[in-house]
Order: structure tokens, then sequence, then C-alpha cells
């Protein structure tokens, strides 16, 4: 069977409608579900601590429960939740405590350091010769500047692509509107955004050290570019094919539905090698690579395999759904210089 003959679109309301469920299904996670902010995140505290005897990680747990529920601020309890990892090998244990916001800093940073000194008191009572190695605070001044540069950052970089995508697209083409391209190429990008982010904050139910931290904002800036990337190559072609098969004169005519249909499937091969290439580029890394930038190519993974696939079967369906009902004119080519002919 001719490939390009395969009739892609048959199925683009079904395409759309596993998108639009995956986009409803990820708000709902990302606004209502508790998410795992890493230590540079949120108001934490992180305890290290050496030991030389046999801990009783159990115990310990037990007790740092009961500790939890009795640091308190106006009658209700400051700790959210306590993380403790055990490293045997290493005769290290670490301990994170996450705080909630309250309003008085001063009175905050006496809960802290009160939770620290019972916490080496719960450490020693199951081995007495443990020592506390690292005492890491984190402020809400940082986490505010931290906040408040990501989301500048990531506003910035949306603007210019806003702007990149109405130059690439700009003017009309055999009677479609470039607000067709410039719509659904930033469609398809928030899709890819949204989605990613919530596999990744889902997955960590299963794996606790999935962790919303600077790596994960840091990914989310790099991805942009490849999603928006892609999405554009197949929109490419469907200009061109549009300049050349979009008028009824034409021997080799064809409708919206067919040109659509042929340049998707002219560029399918192109698409998925090239995320092909680099999921395997990732994986290498991620598995041989250093344990720092794990979770930042985890979620690069993620996003490549999103985008790759809304590029595909979210991209064009839309934009097909669009302008079904609009009819192809022939496409002129503008002549800037008539004296000199120059017609670009």
């Amino acid at each position: 069977m001719d490939f390009l003959k395969f009739d892609y679109l048959k199925y683009a309301k079904c395409y759309i409608a596993i998108s639009v469920f995956l986009l409803i299904f990820s708000f709902f996670f990302l606004f209502f579900w508790k998410k795992n902010l890493s230590i540079d995140m949120t108001w934490w505290i992180n305890l290290e601590y050496w030991y030389t005897k046999e801990l009783s990680i159990d115990k310990i747990r037990e007790d740092f429960e009961k500790q939890k529920d009795l640091v308190v601020y106006n009658w209700e309890k400051v700790i959210n939740n306590i993380n403790i990892y055990w490293t045997n090998w290493e005769k290290k244990i670490s301990v994170i405590a996450w705080f909630i916001d309250v309003s008085d800093e001063k009175k905050m940073d006496e809960l802290k350091w009160e939770f620290r000194k019972k916490a080496l008191e719960i450490v020693k009572s199951s081995d007495d010769t443990a020592k506390e190695l690292n005492y890491t605070n984190i402020w809400k001044t940082f986490w505010d500047y931290i906040k408040s540069t990501a989301y500048l950052t990531l506003s910035l970089a949306i603007i210019w692509m806003f702007f990149y995508v109405f130059y690439a697209f700009s003017g009309s083409v055999s009677g479609i509107s470039w607000f067709s391209f410039w719509f659904v190429s930033l469609l398809t990008l928030f899709h890819d955004v949204v989605v990613a982010a919530w596999i990744y904050i889902f997955i960590w139910d299963f794996y606790p050290d999935f962790q919303v931290d600077i790596y994960f904002i840091t990914a989310l800036l790099t991805i942009l570019w490849y999603s928006i990337n892609d999405t554009i190559v197949i929109f490419d072609r469907i200009r061109e094919n549009l300049k050349v098969y979009g008028w009824k004169k034409w021997k080799d005519w064809k409708t919206l539905y067919e040109i659509v249909n042929l340049s998707v499937l002219e560029t399918f091969k192109r698409s998925l090698f090239t995320s092909l290439t680099l999921v395997f580029v990732l994986i290498t890394i991620f598995v041989f690579g250093p344990e720092s930038l794990k979770w930042f190519i985890f979620v690069m993974l993620v996003w490549t395999i999103v985008w790759t696939y809304s590029s595909i079967f979210l991209a064009s369906p839309i934009f097909y759904e669009m302008n079904k009902n609009k009819k192809l004119s022939i496409y002129k080519k503008k002549v800037y210089n008539p004296d000199d002919k120059l017609v670009v």
C-alpha cells in the first residue's frame, strides 16, 4: 500500500477528542493534585545526619510523625509533610520537612530551629553517635525570587513565540488565512505544556524522587522551541502544497482534505525519526548521565513524546476542521518591482 495514500484525516475527530480529554484531565491534576515540590520551591528545611550504628528507620519515622503534630502556630499544624531518606551503605539519613506559609517570618524561623533541635534528639535516640552533617533552610524570599523569575522568563518566551509564529505564517495562501496557522500552533503549544506537566506530576505518586524544581522550569523553557518547531514544519508543508495543488485550473488539483492529509504523511517520517533520535539520546543520558540531571532529562523525554503526538495528531486535524468549509483560491505571487520583473 502506498503510504502517501493513507487516509490519515479519517480519524481527525477522534484525535481531537483524545487531546481534549487529556487537556481537561491535566487541568484537574495541575490545580487539585498535590505537587511534590522540591526544597528550592517551598518553605522547606533539609537535615542530613551521619551515624555509625544500626538505626531503626521505622521508629524514626514514627517519632517524626509525632513531632510533626507537635509543631503548631496559632493552634494550627505548621508542618505539612516530612520525608525521610535512608542511605544505609553511606550511613546517612536525610530529613526534609515541608512548612506551610505563615505571616510571621521571625516566628517561622523559630519554629524551624525548634524542629531542628528536636530532629537531632530523635535521631540520637536510635544512635547516640549521630551527628548533623548539613542544615539547609529555604526562606520565603528565595522562593518568591525563583517564582517571579520563572513567571517572567516563561512569559517572555511565550510572547516571543507569538511574534515568531506570526512572522512565519504572515499572509494568506490560497484563501487560507494566516490566523489559522497562528492560532493552531499556539494552541498545540499550550496543549503540550499542560499535558506533559501533568504526566510528570502524576508520576510522583509512584516515584517520590520526581520533584517540581528548577530543572523542571528549565526543561519547560528548553522544550518550548522544539514543540512549536515540529508543528511549524508540518504547517509549512501544508502552505507549500496549498500553493501547488490549491486551485482548480491545475491538473493535479486537490481538496483541502487531500492537501492536509498529504502534507502530514509527507512529513510524518521526518517528524517521527527526529523525535526518536532525540528520545534515544535522552534515554541514554537518563540512564548513564549524572544524577543531578536525571529529572531534567526525564521532563524533556516526556515533552518530546507529547509534542510529537500533538504536532501530528492534533495540529493538522484542528487546522482542517477550522478551514474545511473555505473555498480555495488561486495562489498569486507578489510582484514587488514590476519594472525589473522581480518575483518573490
